[in-house]
């Protein structure tokens, strides 16, 4: 194991940290010696694990500051302390924005924007206590960084977060490291409701440079060199993590595609 990143006897807790994109990154830390604890609204039918480590669970709808509260705290009272916050949580149905209702915007901006920086207050509060400080990692989406037709909210949420980074970076130095990942198109056991079958799968891995989607794995390398002493003097920063990205509309136009 790298010496940089070697997480034994740190704490971390992965928001939404059960399934998807959270599950691989929660696997990873656990894998690097971390203590990992998890949340989520219901208890999963399984718990990450790696060998026979496995993460613990704590109820909690992340929308609610109490229940993060309640996370931050049943972290550090079973382990001690609180290393690394991965702000993981959040994602949104597909809705129209001219007929979504009020109700339905305010919720997808509070799971995507408010949750972390509520998580992100309750963890920065126990980090700046220790000698050692944390680091806060939060998981953003392409759909920040250009238009997101569908899911208008989310979007908005989503450039939120990457301001919220940047100014949280500033305000919580030097004791605690802010950092983002925008990540692009990512394949999960939701992969076919998002790129269809796997024809249409290979389609759309097509238009990425890199060739493929990106994984969870991909995500959770990102998370730990961003939570690790090799990113020591890394704050503030947004990780692009999308295989490259998407080539400009125009170009197909052109080719004729």
């Amino acid at each position: 194991m790298s010496e940089g990143l070697d997480f034994r006897g740190q704490a971390v807790i992965v928001t939404g940290g059960a399934k998807g994109v959270g599950r691989g990154i929660s696997e990873r830390f656990l894998e690097a010696g971390a203590e990992v604890v998890v949340c989520g609204r219901g208890e999963p039918p399984s718990l990450p694990a790696s060998g026979e480590r496995e993460a613990s669970f704590v109820a909690a709808d992340v929308r609610d500051p109490e229940q993060i509260a309640a996370v931050v705290e049943a972290c550090r009272q079973r382990h001690g302390r609180l290393d690394v916050l991965v702000n993981n949580a959040g994602g949104s149905p597909a809705a129209e924005a001219a007929t979504a209702s009020p109700r339905f915007h305010e919720k997808i901006v509070q799971l995507n924007l408010m949750a972390p920086f509520h998580f992100a207050q309750q963890a920065n509060a126990v980090m700046q206590a220790q000698a050692e400080g944390g680091s806060i990692v939060n998981i953003g989406s392409v759909s920040a960084t250009r238009p997101s037709p569908g899911t208008a909210a989310y979007g908005a949420a989503k450039a939120g977060l990457l301001s919220l980074t940047q100014s949280l970076a500033v305000e919580w130095a030097p004791k605690v490291r802010v950092n983002a990942i925008t990540a692009g198109m990512i394949r999960t056991e939701q992969v076919e409701m998002h790129y269809g079958d796997a024809d249409s799968q290979a389609r759309v891995a097509g238009t990425v440079p890199l060739g493929r989607l990106g994984t969870p794995r991909d995500v959770a390398d990102a998370c730990l060199f961003l939570a690790s002493s090799m990113s020591a003097y890394v704050t503030g920063a947004n990780l692009m993590l999308h295989g490259g990205g998407e080539a400009p509309a125009f170009l197909r136009a052109v080719r004729g595609d």
